[in-house]
């Protein structure tokens, strides 16, 4: 029954919801990499089923009883000055299936408030915080599904807002072959109050992700498709000559079939030597095509990262870079609670 009610819910909110490009929702911060391993393996996984409370964020269908009474902290200085986290807790209770909760929360500074003519009105700050309840099922010995549900508030100077978003997930876990697929609605949802006058869009995404771990050697591979409700995700830059003002140019798309897809892919490797140690590597191929400078591409769109268990904490780390001018590093710790009794 649980499963029928899942699949009908994705179903419907397939039908309903729309695409939306990056700057042209609201509370984009949804889709921020909080887990330092997921930032290592490329900035998106929907599919690696272990004991890692921090991939339920990404699939709420992840979400184990193994995890009952875990504890993650992630803590990502950004761009600037902006700093954003997220902490979160999981309990599970026979025959029901498992819960967590957890805070994601990004502060963007403080800012100089000036009137129109310059003058000094004080200090502004922008901040925006989502409260994730979730909610996981094992329905079978291999097919697992949870939902996330989100408010969310927004506070940038003066101005708020509130909305409500969720995610939809399955994840399907062989232990045999090792195996593992994901699949995810992300942020389907709306505001429940705008900033002014005009409804904005929810971030929606559709992802769905694979994982294999060999057999006889430890590395895990992941690929990880997104951005799946929008085909054509190539930027066209500004046009000052354009006749409208659109920030969308004219000039001539001349991205080819290959790259259009790979834009929608994210790989990731693990290599385990040890159940305590790992070290992880990504690729993200929008990004680097977005964000990477032509004459010099350097490293943008490439990630890596590493974790290792030490007494009864994980820590993780992780580095994603974006562009020459800078990259983004992410910091996890994770313990179970019930290990200190």
């Amino acid at each position: 029954m649980h499963k029928y009610l899942y699949i009908a819910l994705m179903a419907a909110m397939v039908q309903t919801i729309s695409a939306q490009r990056g700057g042209e929702s609201t509370f984009d911060f949804l889709n921020l990499t909080n887990s330092a391993r997921v930032a290592a393996l490329g900035g998106a996984n929907v599919s690696i089923a272990d004991n890692d409370m921090n991939m339920a964020y990404h699939n709420p269908a992840l979400l184990q009883r193994e995890m009952d009474n875990t504890l993650v902290l992630n803590f990502v200085p950004y761009m600037s000055s902006i700093n954003y986290g997220y902490v979160g807790y999981a309990k599970h209770f026979e025959n029901l299936g498992t819960f967590s909760f957890g805070v994601h929360n990004i502060k963007y500074g403080d800012f100089n408030r000036t009137n129109d003519i310059g003058e000094d009105m004080g200090i502004a700050n922008a901040a925006e915080y989502s409260f994730n309840f979730t909610y996981a099922r094992q329905l079978s010995p291999m097919l697992s599904m949870g939902l996330t549900a989100k408010p969310i508030y927004s506070k940038f100077d003066v101005y708020t807002s509130f909305g409500l978003a969720a995610d939809f997930g399955i994840n399907y876990h062989n232990p045999l072959s090792q195996f593992s697929m994901g699949i995810v609605l992300k942020n389907v949802g709306s505001q429940i109050t705008s900033y002014n006058d005009l409804q904005e869009g929810m971030p929606s995404d559709l992802q769905i992700g694979i994982s294999q771990k060999l057999a006889h050697a430890p590395f895990r591979f992941s690929l990880t498709a997104q951005n799946l409700l929008n085909w054509d995700l190539t930027y066209k830059p500004y046009d000052a000559e354009n006749a409208n003002g659109s920030s969308l140019g004219t000039e001539e798309d001349k991205s080819g079939f290959g790259d259009k897809l790979m834009r929608h892919m994210v790989v990731g490797v693990e290599f385990m030597p040890t159940k305590s140690f790992h070290i992880d590597f990504g690729y993200n191929h929008r990004r680097r095509k977005e964000l990477g400078y032509p004459e010099r591409l350097s490293t943008a769109g490439f990630s890596w990262g590493f974790g290792f268990k030490v007494y009864k904490f994980l820590f993780s780390y992780g580095s994603a870079r974006y562009h020459l001018g800078g990259s983004s590093n992410h910091f996890s710790i994770a313990t179970n609670l019930s290990s200190f009794r």
